[in-house]
C-alpha cells in the first residue's frame, strides 16, 4: 500500500442527503474535478448549473429496475478498485475502457430514518441500499488511491486538503475516511439485521451486530484512566441521546449514565396525569415524587435524601418552568433534564453557568420495546427492555386486609421506583413520594434496614418527631425470601406491601403480614436491575 498524496481528477457522487452537496461539488469543479453522478443527485447538480456526467454514460447501461441497478458495473467498481501502480490493473482498465474514480461520495439510502418514522415492510426493504455499500467498501479497500466520503461533515476536510496539496489528498486522510466508511456500512447493516430480527420476532438470531453514530468523545470513562465515547443508536428513545444541551459543562461518562437513569425513571409517570421529579445519584434514585406542579414534586423528592441530592441529576416529566428552575438552582446540581423548558426557566438556569441543562425533545414511553446490551468478558448479554408497567399488572391481594385506596396509590407509585433502583431494592413511600430507599445490597433485609435508616436521617434534617416511614407503604423489586425483611419494614412503620411474590416461603411472609395487620399485594412481575 503506497502512502503518497493522490490527485483527484474524477469524482462519483451519489447522495441521498443533499446537505452541503452543491457547495462541495462546485468547489470540486473549481479544482478541475470531473463530476459523475446518479439519478436525483445528478439532477440536483445539473439544476445548480454544474456539468455532470451521468453514470449511465460511464457504464453504457441505463438505470433500471427503479434505480436498483445502476452502479453495479465494472466501469464503476473497476474505476474504484484498480490499483494505479499495478501494471496488470492498468492494462485491464485500458483494455476495457475503464476510467479511474479518485473520489467517491456516498451517503446511504435512509433506512434507519424509514424505520424510525414507522415505515411499513415494503418501504423499509426499498430503503436498503445495495450499490452504495458496495461502492463504499470498494473505495475504502483501495484507499491507497481513492478518497471515500460517507459523511457530509467531512466535505470541508477534503476541500482543505485539495487546497493544501494542490488538488491531492494525503494518505492519512484517505485512511481515516476509509475507517469511517467501514464503520458506517457496519452500523447500517447492523440496523438492517436488527430490524429483520424484530420483524421476524427472533429474540436470538445467530449473529448480532450493534452500531451507532458518535455523539461526542468523552474526556474519560467511569475513572480517569479509562477512555470513553458516547454513541447514538438508530432506535434511540427520547432521553439523554436525543437531548439538546442548552448550557453547562461538557457531559462526562458518569453524567450521561446518571442522566439516563433519571430520565428513564421519570418516564414511568404520565405527564398528562401528574407532575413528577426524580433525583439520581450514582445511577440510583435518591428521591422521587409526584405533585400538582414540578416544584412541589421536586421539593417532595428532595426531602427524601437532601444529602445525596447534592451534586445529583434532576429529571422532570414536564417542560421545566421558572418556579422549578429556581428551586433546583438553590443547591449544587450537575444536570437537569426535561422534555423542554420555558425561556424564563432557561434564563434562570443560565445564572449557573456550569449546570448542564438538557432538553430531551419529548417524554420516553415506558412500554416501548427495544434491547439492552451489557458487555461481559468475551461476549454480549442482550435482552429486551424491562417495559412492564405496574398499571398493566393485575394486583392480587394475598392478606386478610386489603390496602386502602390511598395505600394502593402509594404502592403503585413505589413499585414504579423499584423498577429503577439497583437490586436488592426496598422503597418506602408515602403521599406519592419516596421517604426511604435501600439499593443494591446483597440481602433484602439490609436494603430494608438502610432505607429505614435513611428515613430517620431525613426526619432529623426536617426536624420531624418521627420518620416518614410511619404510615408508609413498602415496595420490593423481588420476593421476600423470608419474613425477616418484611418485619424490618413493619418495624419502620409500613402498613402495606407490594412485591412480586413467588418465594417458597410466601405463606410464611403472608402469615407475618396478617399477624401485624399489614396489607400485601402480589404483582407477579419481578424488576431485578443489576
Amino acid at each position: 500500500m503506497t502512502s503518497h498524496p493522490r490527485r483527484i481528477t474524477r469524482a462519483l457522487l451519489s447522495a441521498s442527503d443533499k446537505t452541503g452537496l452543491i457547495g462541495f461539488a462546485s468547489a470540486l469543479s473549481e479544482f478541475g474535478v470531473e463530476l459523475v453522478s446518479t439519478g436525483g443527485t445528478a439532477r440536483a447538480l445539473q439544476d445548480a448549473g454544474l456539468k455532470v456526467t451521468d453514470v449511465a454514460d460511464l457504464t453504457g447501461y441505463p438505470e433500471m429496475m427503479d434505480g436498483r441497478v445502476k452502479t453495479l458495473h465494472p466501469a464503476v467498481h473497476g474505476g474504484l478498485l484498480a490499483i494505479r501502480a499495478n501494471q496488470e490493473h492498468a492494462a485491464a482498465m485500458q483494455e476495457h475502457g475503464i476510467k479511474p474514480i479518485d473520489l467517491l461520495v456516498v451517503n446511504l439510502y435512509p433506512f434507519e430514518e424509514t424505520v424510525a418514522r414507522g415505515g411499513d415492510y415494503d418501504a423499509c426493504i426499498e430503503n436498503i441500499d445495495i450499490g452504495g455499500p458496495a461502492m463504499i467498501r470498494a473505495a475504502a479497500k483501495n484507499h491507497g488511491d481513492v478518497t471515500v466520503v460517507v459523511d457530509t461533515a467531512d466535505y470541508g476536510a477534503v476541500l482543505d486538503e485539495l487546497a493544501l496539496h494542490n488538488g491531492m489528498t494525503s494518505f492519512e486522510l484517505r485512511q481515516k475516511l476509509a475507517a469511517k466508511a467501514y464503520a458506517r456500512t457496519a452500523a447500517y447493516d447492523a440496523a438492517i439485521s436488527n430490524w429483520f430480527a424484530e420483524t421476524l420476532k427472533n429474540d436470538a438470531p445467530d449473529y448480532r451486530a450493534f452500531g451507532g453514530k458518535l455523539l461526542q468523545p468523552l474526556r474519560y470513562g467511569e475513572n480517569p484512566h479509562q477512555s470513553a465515547a458516547f454513541y447514538k443508536t438508530p432506535d434511540a428513545r427520547p432521553g439523554v441521546a436525543t437531548a439538546r444541551q442548552v448550557q453547562g459543562k461538557e457531559l462526562s461518562y458518569n453524567n450521561i449514565n446518571d442522566t439516563d437513569a433519571a430520565y428513564e425513571c421519570v418516564a414511568e409517570f404520565n405527564a398528562r396525569r401528574t407532575a413528577a421529579c426524580v433525583i439520581v445519584k450514582h445511577a440510583n434514585p435518591c428521591g422521587v415524587a409526584e405533585g400538582s406542579s414540578l416544584v412541589e414534586a421536586y421539593k417532595k423528592a428532595l426531602a427524601c435524601d437532601s444529602t445525596s441530592a447534592f451534586g445529583g441529576i434532576v429529571a422532570f416529566n414536564r417542560p421545566l418552568d421558572a418556579e422549578a428552575a429556581r428551586a433546583v438552582t438553590e443547591i449544587f446540581t450537575e444536570v437537569i433534564i426535561a422534555p423542554d423548558a420555558s425561556e424564563e426557566a432557561i434564563a434562570i438556569v443560565a445564572a449557573k453557568k456550569n449546570l448542564r441543562l438538557l432538553l430531551a425533545g419529548g417524554p420516553a414511553d415506558p412500554r416501548s420495546s427495544g434491547l439492552t446490551v451489557k458487555s461481559v468478558a468475551g461476549g454480549l448479554l442482550v435482552q429486551s427492555r424491562d417495559n412492564a408497567v405496574v398499571d398493566d399488572m393485575a394486583l392480587k391481594v394475598v392478606t386478610k386486609r386489603a390496602p386502602t385506596e390511598a395505600e394502593l396509590a402509594d404502592l403503585r407509585f413505589a413499585f414504579r421506583i423499584a423498577k429503577h433502583v439497583k437490586s436488592n431494592t426496598i422503597i418506602y413511600a408515602k403521599d406519592l413520594a419516596t421517604v426511604g430507599i435501600g439499593a443494591g445490597q446483597m440481602s433484602r433485609i439490609d436494603s430494608a434496614r438502610i432505607a429505614a435508616r435513611k428515613a430517620e436521617d431525613a426526619a432529623k434534617a426536617l426536624n420531624l418527631a418521627t420518620p416518614l416511614t410511619k404510615g408508609s407503604v413498602v415496595a420490593s423489586d423481588a420476593f421476600f425470601p423470608f419474613p425477616d425483611g418484611l418485619l424490618v419494614a413493619i418495624e419502620a412503620g409500613a402498613t402495606a406491601v407490594i412485591q412480586p411474590g413467588g418465594s417458597i416461603k410466601d405463606n410464611d411472609v403472608i402469615a407475618a403480614a396478617d399477624e401485624h395487620g399489614i396489607a400485601m399485594v402480589f404483582t407477579g412481575t419481578r424488576h431485578f436491575k443489576h
